[in-house]
């Protein structure tokens, strides 16, 4: 870690708090008990998983702490849903810590202030960082933490992260609670309505049923299976004195299509008599003809007492009640929607709804009650109430022939947490975005380029990517407009601006000090001298305007200009997301930039030990190599070409086990000891091979690798025939391909490879010989040309002998270009050296293709020149 990364030593044991003052503080404990979860844990799980992905651990764990540690979520070694002693639990330690601090520590075997724990002991815990969990008013409830198994040290960044994410945590677990609280109520509420007994009928006029709910079947003595759905059921329990004019009085409601009011009396099955009161209302269709009559009913034999009981239980509810008559009067108001609607009942009462609270006009509250009125059916929704109320409700209404029933409860708190809940997913949905793409194929060029459309309009209106190149100078390479049509004048502004900003501009200063710089859209325009560039700004005309610099290592390399065009409540916790996503582009550009120089030295030292090879008469020698996409471009493959003291040239084609710097180091001595050897001895390629392996015996060069080599020879006797002989030896690698003067593949007879170079010096090397005539080419090649994760070695081998066949015709280097190109396009998935030479005849000059002749002044001149 850097010098500004904050680590806390608490000393050894529990530091500020132990575990027994944290048990017993008995705010504490009922904080964190408030909060524990004990439904649906997908939220919490979610951000254990994405504090363990951007921190790149093997786990993480959301701990709370009661009278025991409760693991309320993890991933990794974390037992979600287990619970254990204070005083064996890192997270205690955590909480033990001042709000906003962080317990950070990278290696835990060795710290005295974890040691001893047992996660620590047994291993799970290697190195760990935790933040404190606080509830909205400072007490310490748990804490979340990530952890790896082997030590790793932690960077600022990653402390700023995970302390973001505990925010989002203690956001999911006060969401949850509110949401626990509010289900509670709900159900008290249901109970409540239920106790009132008060039950439902609808009586269907053109299918004759009638539906009765529970609370009216039991009523009137039926159980649910006896109950025979139509008015003969409800006449068969009417008092015989009352039946007559009960059936008169909703005949009436059924003709006139207007309501239906009676007390009357039933006789239930066990002979007591019980007197009902009930109330219906017709619905008409377009002909006026009534179609259904709804009602309520509720047993009215005590009905002062009744009355009292109801009553009672509104008062009692937990939520908000009041009732309105057809006129939209205000009929009851219990104490809680007093408190609510912050006006006494006195004040309601036969007032009407709209005076009252005339923002309620032309709103959804208006049109939600309108409709159930309208509809006879319940509805619930959720809608915002503004000041003097200033609170958002959910509210459930019921339609009666009375009017309407209100039910509603205040869930401001509720759409705080969930709206707060959403900004911080979304803002982390976004950092993880921007990690994508800096982190992804894009290169980063595009990656700075794209990076503005990710960061507006989530953060800002709109934003200018500048970056830093290898030269020193500052270039403008992305911008992003929310609105589409000042989309081109940004560009243009981003075209122009930098030329025009004088030094003491924010931008320029940002980029010295490396230091945020704000200022007024005013005080940038002040700056520009007049033109162009003074001129698009004014058009763009932003509020504000912040230059986030996008650091690397001890440099700045870019700046990240945010703009705002308005006020906005969320600006700064905006700004502060959009500083992380400068650092992390800052820290990606920094990546990037040393991974490139490392490259670029890698690769330069590979093919310094690559060197080009000679121009003998008559012969063109062609080369190449290419680093693998993925890797380090550091590697053992190589490729050799030279001439022997007898004047034969020697091909070698050769690849080291390994794909790293000591396989790299490892060719460059296996390729100057195979030179040694062939150019001292003047011998064969079987000699030459054996001579390496017993070097590397001798030498003790731990290593293996696998080569070819091949030797073209030739008498004067061969130079009148026009033909060359090729003698080569093989360990273990693949067999050269021979391009005959025809256009055509030629087979080289059975190929059998001999053992690897470095596994036995005693290994006896064989050779094997081909005639070959003038204008022939021959090719050899490491596996990176043809092999494939998809298909098999011998698949890759016919693929470059189709792809040579169709490119005879070109000239040698052309011809290495297009089969690179064809075979890997440019990006191989393993390192790809080539070495190939063209037999031009010797019956004429050596043709200008072939180079001008290049040969050591120890080796005899060409036969074909005798």
């Amino acid at each position: 870690m850097d010098g500004t990364d904050r680590t806390v030593d608490a000393g050894p044991g529990l530091g500020a708090r132990s575990a027994a003052e944290l048990r017993l503080d008995p705010t504490r404990v009922a904080a964190a008990r408030r909060i524990l979860p004990t439904g649906d844990r997908a939220g919490l799980d979610r951000l254990a998983q994405l504090a363990a992905r951007l921190l790149g651990t093997s786990g993480s764990q959301v701990s709370l702490l009661v009278d025991v540690q409760h693991v309320a979520a993890g991933t990794g070694a974390a037992a979600v849903g287990t619970t254990g002693p204070l005083e064996e639990s890192l997270c205690t330690i955590t909480a033990s810590l001042p709000a906003g601090e962080a317990l950070v520590v990278p290696d835990a075997r060795s710290d005295e202030r974890v040691r001893d724990l047992p996660p620590v002991r047994s291993g799970t815990v290697g190195s760990y960082l935790g933040t404190v969990l606080t509830d909205p008013t400072g007490a310490p409830v748990g804490a979340l933490c990530v952890f790896d198994p082997e030590p790793r040290p932690w960077a600022s960044s990653e402390i700023a992260t995970l302390r973001q994410l505990a925010g989002s945590v203690m956001t999911e677990l006060q969401l949850s609670a509110l949401l626990r609280r509010s289900e509670d109520d709900r159900i008290r509420w249901e109970l409540a309505t239920e106790a009132g007994g008060v039950g439902t009928w609808d009586w269907d006029q053109e299918t004759g049923e009638l539906t009765w709910d529970e609370q009216l079947i039991a009523m009137f003595g039926y159980g649910s299976e006896d109950f025979g759905r139509t008015i003969d059921a409800f006449n068969a329990r009417l008092h015989p004195e009352d039946a007559e004019w009960v059936g008169e009085a909703l005949q009436q409601a059924v003709e006139t299509g207007g309501e239906y009011d009676a007390t009357y009396r039933i006789v239930r099955p066990d002979g007591e008599t019980r007197w009902i009161h009930a109330r219906g209302r017709a619905l008409v269709d377009g002909g006026g003809r009534t179609t259904r009559i709804l009602g309520t009913a509720y047993d009215v034999t005590g009905e002062r007492e009744e009355a009292t009981r109801v009553t009672r239980v509104l008062e009692a509810m937990p939520a908000g009640f009041y009732s309105l008559d057809r006129e939209w009067r205000f009929t009851h108001v219990n104490a809680e929607a007093e408190r609510l609607l912050q006006t006494t009942r006195d004040e309601l009462l036969g007032r009407e709804l709209w005076e009252a609270f005339p923002d309620a006009v032309n709103s959804v509250f208006e049109d939600r009650y309108r409709e159930a009125v309208r509809t006879g059916e319940p509805v619930a929704f959720d809608a915002y109430y503004p000041a003097p109320l200033d609170g958002w409700f959910e509210l459930r209404a019921w339609p009666s022939p009375d009017g309407l029933s209100v039910y509603f409860m205040e869930v401001t708190e509720r759409r705080r947490v969930q709206e707060e809940a959403e900004r911080v997913a979304q803002r982390l949905a976004l950092l993880a975005s921007v990690s994508a793409d800096l982190a992804g194929p894009l290169d980063q060029h595009r990656a700075m380029e794209h990076l503005p459309q990710l960061v507006v309009p989530a953060l800002a209106d709109f934003c200018i990517v500048t970056v830093v190149d290898e030269d020193g100078r500052p270039r403008d390479v992305g911008c992003w407009h929310a609105d589409p049509e000042l989309r081109p004048v940004l560009e243009r502004y981003t075209e122009v601006r930098l030329d025009a900003m004088p030094p003491d501009s924010p931008a320029a200063v940002a980029l010295r000090t490396g230091e945020q710089r704000r200022s007024l859209g005013s005080a940038v325009l002040d700056l520009l001298a007049p033109g162009e560039s003074r001129d698009l700004l004014a058009r763009l005309d932003p509020r504000e305007a912040v230059v986030l610099p996008m650091r690397g290592r001890n440099r700045t390399l870019g700046l990240l200009t945010v703009y705002y065009s308005r006020v906005t409540p969320t600006r700064a916790e905006n700004l502060a997301t959009a500083q992380e996503v400068a650092d992390r582009a800052g820290l990606a550009l920094d990546n990037g930039r040393l991974y490139n120089a490392q490259q670029q030295l890698a690769e330069g030292l590979q093919r310094s030990l690559l060197t080009e090879p000679p121009e003998p008469d008559h012969a063109e020698i062609a080369v190449r190599y290419l680093p693998a996409a993925e890797a380090a471009r550091v590697g053992g493959d190589w490729y050799d070409a030279f001439l022997q003291p007898g004047g034969a040239t020697m091909l070698v084609i050769g690849d080291v086990v390994g794909h790293d710097t000591e396989a790299a180091a490892a060719m460059g001595q296996l390729r100057g000891l195979l030179r040694g050897v062939a150019t001292y001895s003047d011998a064969g390629p079987g000699e030459v091979l054996r001579g390496l392996d017993a070097s590397m015996t001798t030498l003790q060069i731990p290593t293996m690798a696998t080569a070819a080599v091949a030797r073209l020879e030739q008498t004067p006797d061969e130079v009148e025939q026009g033909v060359t002989r090729m003698r080569w030896a093989n360990a273990g690698h693949l067999p050269p391909l021979v391009l005959t003067e025809e256009g055509q593949v030629a087979e080289l007879g059975e190929w059998t490879g001999d053992l690897l170079l470095g596994v036995d010096p005693g290994t006896q090397r064989r050779e094997s010989v081909a005639m070959l005539r003038r204008g022939s080419t021959v090719l050899l090649y490491t596996d990176g040309l043809v092999e494939r994760r998809d298909s098999d070695l011998d698949e890759g081998i016919q693929r470059l002998r189709a792809a040579v066949e169709e490119l005879a015709d070109l000239p040698l280097e052309a011809l290495l270009d297009e089969l690179l190109h064809r075979l890997v396009d440019g990006h191989p998935e393993d390192d790809v050296a080539l070495v190939a030479v063209r037999l031009h005849p010797q019956d004429r000059p050596r043709p200008a293709a072939a180079g001008p002749t290049r040969v050591p002044p120890t080796v005899p001149k060409d036969p074909a020149q005798d």
